[in-house]
């Protein structure tokens, strides 16, 4: 997967026991493939500098054109069963078009959410007549997606989320508030978790829409984070109407929908050999440029710092290498979603932290315009990152209970009805 041979000398029973870094032949010739579609195609598709950041308002239809084309060339929706559009593909080859996306400078896809957690939802749980509708558009970008699940009271316990559906007819009318939206504001289109009963438990009691997000009551407002962009939003409901045909899933039901939304993201976000901000090899080279000019103290201080961010790095990008070895070899996927996803931001923070001690005085360069700030953007960029997907608290917590086997914390609100719960009481 990364090109790298394994050791000739080790006998083959040591071999099998080692993650496989090479690709199967079949692995090689679908790179190939991705990487001469990106060659044939490159004028056509946007292309950024190595931590260059993609304002997606400013440049939104270069992202949709991109998508487009991918899309076309059959490099989006690349798990997704045909029969909705997709590719029928592995989850092998869909890291394989990261990394070539990555490799030639191609920025995220602008509807990275709508494919790794709307579409797949709407694919196990919408109607017929919801896929026919939404997942050719949002596989070619003509319409993008966001997700709208964390509330400024329940972000780690999604579970107590307040945002209200209320019956009224054919329509559900929603009052309530979401934030952390990524890319809600060039958005057309959400996944919506929302209370629709109050008297029942609070998983119990949410219910799943399909939400326009141009509908009449729908507010979203841009907040500008510390790294300098606005890509998080807050999104407020007023009396929106939504049909009931737009619902995903049985009410009550809404939390077995969202397991299937968390799942995804886990996956999409957890890592499988990519990396998760500035890379190894960049911090490397920012090393090598960097330390010669620090005085004695700042360089033995400077040189533990950049030790500690690549051992992690390294082992963040092996542990997804041994999940690609897994799914290669046609296992199914466990835990190191959540792993890959906490060790991967984990690592992302102390390469950032390292990259930002290396500058030195120099550090302060770029908040007054005077210097490239690449590395202090990074170092701005992660928390959010941490936060996304499940804060780390919340992962090390399912790593502990569902993979350790450790005991949970005792809860006495997953039984009780919402409404008589603190969360619910503050409705």
């Amino acid at each position: 997967m990364t090109g790298v041979t394994l050791r000739p000398d080790l006998p083959d029973d040591a071999k099998a026991e080692r993650v496989d870094f090479d690709d199967t032949p079949d692995e090689a010739a679908y790179r190939e493939r991705v990487r001469t579609v990106l060659a044939e195609r490159a004028g056509d598709l946007l292309h950024v500098a190595p931590g260059d950041p993609v304002d997606a308002r400013s440049r939104e239809a270069e992202l949709r054109a991109t998508q487009r084309v991918l899309a076309e060339e059959g490099l989006v929706g690349v798990t997704w069963p045909r029969e909705y559009g997709g590719q029928g593909g592995t989850l092998v080859q869909q890291a394989i078009v990261a990394q070539e996306l990555s490799r030639a400078r191609v920025p995220t896809l602008i509807n990275h959410i709508g494919i790794g957690m709307c579409g797949p939802t709407v694919i196990a749980h919408g109607s017929d007549d919801q896929r026919s509708r939404y997942l050719a558009r949002l596989l070619r970008a003509d319409d993008v997606w966001c997700q709208l699940f964390s509330e400024p009271a329940s972000g780690s316990d999604l579970a107590a989320l307040r945002t209200s559906a209320v019956r009224d007819g054919e329509d559900w009318v929603v009052n309530g508030q979401k934030v952390w939206t990524t890319l809600a504001h060039v958005s057309d289109h959400g996944i919506l978790l929302t209370r629709t009963d109050p008297e029942r438990p609070k998983h119990a009691g949410l219910t799943m829409f399909v939400v326009d997000m141009h509908a009449p009551g729908v507010t979203v407002r841009p907040l500008r984070q510390m790294s300098g962009g606005a890509d998080f939003n807050e999104v407020f409901f007023d009396d929106v109407r939504i049909p009931d045909s737009e619902r995903l899933g049985e009410p009550g039901e809404g939390w077995r929908v969202a397991l299937t939304t968390l799942m995804n993201e886990r996956v999409a976000i957890g890592g499988a050999g990519s990396d998760i901000g500035q890379s190894a090899e960049a911090l490397a080279a920012h090393a090598r440029e960097r330390l010669p000019g620090l005085d004695p103290e700042r360089q033995v201080l400077a040189r533990q710092a950049v030790g500690r961010a690549l051992v992690a790095a390294l082992a963040a990008r092996y542990t997804g290498y041994r999940r690609f070895t897994t799914l290669s070899q046609g296992g199914l996927p466990g835990p190191e979603a959540s792993a890959g996803k906490l060790g991967g931001t984990t690592a992302a923070r102390l390469v950032a932290d390292a990259g930002v001690r290396l500058l030195g005085d120099d550090a302060v360069l770029g908040a007054t315009g005077d210097g490239d700030d690449t590395w202090q953007k990074a170092q701005a960029y992660v928390p959010g990152i941490a936060i996304a997907g499940g804060t780390d608290q919340v992962l090390r917590n399912i790593l502990g209970e569902r993979v350790l086997g450790l005991p949970s914390e005792p809860r006495t609100d997953k039984t009780a009805p919402f409404s008589s719960s603190s969360s619910g009481a503050r409705r």
